[in-house]
């Protein structure tokens, strides 16, 4: 029930957030929201006994995000800064893990949703699709897993997942987009329709796979307790960390560009 009700409150917002507001609310709740999962990925590093970036890699993490920069050069001066303090530690053999770690979150967290403003850009319904995409595919992947899964997709990682389930995601997101595309993004032609449906829940699960390392690594069950049901916020868009990026790069590329 929990988990119902959070998500009945965390959808309409995220809806009207990526459709209807204006700039400044989306960018607002966008921070927000990757603000909340970098501090659960602070507290996975402290897990993993690695020192915590503290307010400079919040604050790095914001301007990688908002900043209209370029994103190498920013990707690259961000890592100098890594180096630099790292600097203090007071035993050096942490400060490649320190750095690292840092730079990592930075990366994975606010790299990931600066490629959600572009998207957005270029249409609203192209960021809502490469939300909706994931969260179908794993209600899909739950249900399908939960009644014919037996083969183990990734036992060490994550030894709930089943074969069975994650191809049922890849074919509820590739019916989603059948359905989705021609309505709201017409014009685009049927075999990208499919395409960008089956590789965007392929680089989702692949996000969900990745944070559940991360977690396992370090000992916890979940990210955090801030989503009633659903654990933490990574816990909740893993996916879509990866799964935005990947959309973007095939519009622009296959969609917008032809």
């Amino acid at each position: 029930m929990k988990r119902i009700l959070t998500a009945a409150v965390i959808a309409p917002i995220a809806v009207y957030a990526v459709v209807w507001a204006n700039e400044w609310i989306f960018l607002a709740v966008l921070a927000s929201i990757a603000l909340c999962c970098f501090h659960e990925y602070s507290g996975l590093l402290a897990a993993y006994g690695i020192r915590k970036p503290g307010p400079v890699g919040y604050a790095a993490g914001l301007v990688l995000l908002l900043s209209p920069r370029d994103a190498a050069l920013l990707i690259t001066l961000l890592t100098l800064l890594a180096l630099v303090l790292s600097l203090d530690s007071e035993d050096l053999r942490d400060a490649l893990p320190r750095a690292s770690g840092m730079l990592l979150g930075i990366v994975y967290i606010f790299g990931a949703w600066r490629c959600s403003i572009p998207l957005r850009h270029v249409s609203p319904y192209w960021l809502l699709f490469a939300l909706l995409l994931n969260w179908i595919g794993d209600i899909a992947a739950y249900y399908a897993g939960c009644a014919f899964g037996k083969h183990k997709l990734a036992p060490r990682v994550s030894p709930g997942k089943s074969w069975e389930g994650s191809i049922a995601s890849i074919a509820a997101s590739v019916l989603f987009a059948f359905l989705y595309v021609p309505r709201l993004l017409p014009g685009t032609p049927l075999v990208w329709t499919l395409a960008l449906g089956a590789a965007g829940n392929i680089a989702g699960q692949f996000g969900d796979l990745a944070e559940s390392a991360l977690k396992r690594g370090a000992g916890v069950k979940d990210s955090g307790a801030m989503l009633p049901g659903h654990g933490g916020w990574l816990d909740r868009v893993d996916s879509s960390l990866f799964a935005v990026p990947m959309i973007y790069w095939l519009v622009m590329q296959f969609v917008v560009a032809r």
